[in-house]
């Protein structure tokens, strides 16, 4: 199964640390927002008008106290669907 054939409520893991690049309204431009590991839940599939054959997942990424944070646009790279070996920093 590849990233692309996941649905609205399927979990995914961050395949690697996302930050913010300054497109999220009030947030910090390289504030981290999932390290590489994190599972989250896809909240929303969607595309950008300018590329319409490039899917762009809204995720809720958990936190260390495993409440799901606001929702983080995503592109296929930065999801995986088998959690990485190593751990999140706030599980270890």
């Amino acid at each position: 199964m590849n990233v692309e054939d996941l649905e609205i409520g399927d979990v995914v893991y961050a395949a690697r640390l996302i930050a913010d690049d300054g497109s999220i309204p009030g947030g910090v431009d390289g504030d981290v927002l999932a390290e590489a590991g994190t599972r989250g839940v896809i909240t929303l599939i969607g595309y950008v008008e300018e590329e319409p054959n490039r899917s762009v997942f809204l995720v809720r990424f958990e936190d260390k106290d495993m409440n799901l944070g606001n929702p983080v646009g995503c592109w296929v790279e930065d999801l995986m669907i088998e959690p990485k070996l190593v751990s999140p920093p706030y599980l270890q």
